[in-house]
């Protein structure tokens, strides 16, 4: 017998070693996505500011002290909208907005 690797040896060994390679990327890619998605929580969409949230009528509003942009996660803007003592002004505005969109999604 001789030291020296078959060639079927040779073969199994780059095959492993490719696959091993594979699956090191893909980790690293997930690490990687998973770091950029966590680099953008509380930040403002439009330039990168940290987010101020405040409670208004049960509702939890993300504003950027920079910009002044409004943020609400989905279902906030019914929330609103609704109102708790029937809807003002602001509720009426919210609810045309709403209908407006919603016509706009069929």
């Amino acid at each position: 017998m001789t030291d020296k690797p078959s060639r079927n040896e040779d073969e199994y060994f780059v095959k492993a070693d490719n696959e091993l390679i594979k699956a090191q990327r893909a980790r690293q890619a997930e690490e990687a996505a998973r770091a950029e998605r966590a680099s953008h929580i509380m930040k403002c969409p439009k330039d990168g500011y940290d987010l101020e949230s405040a409670v208004s009528h049960g509702v939890t509003i993300e504003t950027c002290p920079h910009c002044g942009g409004m943020w609400l996660d989905a279902g906030e803007l019914t929330a609103l909208a609704a109102g708790e003592e029937g809807p003002g002004l602001l509720g009426r505005v919210f609810g045309d907005v709403m209908t407006t969109l919603r016509g706009k999604g069929k």
